[in-house]
């Protein structure tokens, strides 16, 4: 007979125990688990029957099971994240920063985005241009999550953390970059046009993702390189460096242009102004001569005599006063030799000598002492006049 039937041996063959003596009985451990769970609550732990203490145990392990499934249901969410409640896989809300209970798995889950993250996608390709040639572009792109509702439900595979280029993000960014590259010449886009090429593919990648609701916001593109294909480069760069030395000329000459043209404009000005000038001394000169000879006339005829004598003299002093001839009054008529030591001081050296003029003067001096005028003039040659003197001047006059 088997060991385990009733009746028969109750014997455990392994064990060497009695069935029921404290072994591996599944009702004696539900037994012992009663009786300590009634001494905890304030029962007396004892037994009424055994199927009534079966139903109690399970019962109360029913409840605890319960109870923690509802305890599971609770979940956090960091201040940089949105958590996203799903019940049976449909959307319910979205909860912010805290702690936040759920109906529990599987009815609710939660998916927790971190919205606050900057996250970034590279590529770099050849692009055809606008005037039909080849360059070679680097784009980098900086951004995060928006929305987080649109991230997670409207777009399939929105960025590929494992494969950036099945990602959408990747391809939009590489779509803008191609139509934005292609409507600018070669030229602007390897020389001035990188930041505004880039503000444009950032822009119209910003517009796509709108139209997709993809729930993503693009905070930065950089375009980190654009040059001409490795096969022709050595040609664009002569071409670059023809075009670099075509501006320096062309500001050189800017700037000659702007050094020159006000030299030109103040001399111009200044010899409009010394013409002006001119202008108006000649005529208030004129009209100081006009002025002048009428009040000679005026006085002309109040005293001819007199008159006619004053111009004589100022006529002979404006002529003398330019002439290196010496002028003596003579009682004697006399020619007397005059060495005019002060030109020559002035000949030799070519400034004048001051010891000569004092000599010069002091033998003029000695030479006139005691002179009077005489009746008639001469010219001698060594560059002495004798004048007459102004009785006999006056009387040959008259």
């Amino acid at each position: 007979m088997p060991w385990n039937e009733p009746g028969g041996n109750q014997q455990d063959p392994w064990t060497g125990k009695k069935r029921g003596s404290g072994g591996n009985d599944p009702e004696e451990f539900i037994r012992k688990l009663n009786q300590k769970l009634g001494k905890l609550f304030g029962g007396s732990g004892r037994q009424d029957g055994p199927d009534n203490n079966s139903s109690k145990g399970l019962a109360l392990l029913v409840v605890l099971l319960v109870v923690g499934w509802l305890l599971s249901g609770f979940y956090t969410v960091d201040a940089r994240q949105q958590g996203l409640v799903l019940r049976f896989g449909a959307y319910q809300q979205t909860t912010e920063a805290g702690l936040h209970w759920r109906l529990p798995y599987p009815i609710e889950t939660v998916e927790v985005i971190d919205v606050e993250q900057n996250r970034s996608a590279q590529d770099r390709s050849t692009m055809l241009t606008k005037d039909e040639n080849i360059v070679d572009i680097a784009v980098s792109v900086q951004y995060k999550v928006r929305n987080a509702e649109n991230y997670a439900f409207n777009v399939l595979n929105v960025d590929n953390a494992a494969d950036q280029t099945q990602g959408t993000i990747y391809q939009v960014m590489r779509g803008a970059t191609r139509e934005i590259i292609g409507r600018n010449n070669m030229d602007f886009i390897l020389q001035e046009g990188r930041e505004q090429i880039a503000i444009d593919a950032q822009n119209l990648m910003q517009q796509i993702l709108d139209g997709y609701k993809a729930g993503l916001q693009v905070l930065k593109v950089n375009l980190t390189y654009a040059e001409a294909p490795t096969e022709v480069k050595d040609a664009f760069d002569e071409a670059n460096r023809a075009r670099e030395d075509k501006n320096r000329f062309q500001n050189e000459a800017d700037t000659y242009s702007k050094r020159v043209i006000p030299e030109a404009r103040g001399q111009a000005a200044r010899l409009k102004s010394q013409a002006e000038g001119y202008r108006q001394e000649s005529i208030d000169k004129a009209e100081g001569d006009a002025a002048r000879f009428s009040q000679l006339v005026a006085e002309y005829r109040k005293a001819p005599e007199v008159t006619r004598e004053r111009l004589y003299l100022d006529a002979i002093e404006s002529v003398m006063s330019g002439s290196r001839k010496i002028v003596i009054d003579s009682e004697k008529g006399n020619n007397m030799m005059y060495l005019p030591l002060d030109q020559l001081g002035i000949q030799s050296s070519g400034t004048p000598d001051p010891a000569a003029a004092s000599a010069a003067a002091k033998t003029f001096q000695n030479s006139t002492s005691g002179a009077a005028s005489t009746s008639g003039s001469d010219t001698s040659n060594d560059g002495v006049v004798t004048r007459p003197s102004r009785e006999t001047s006056t009387r040959g006059g008259r």
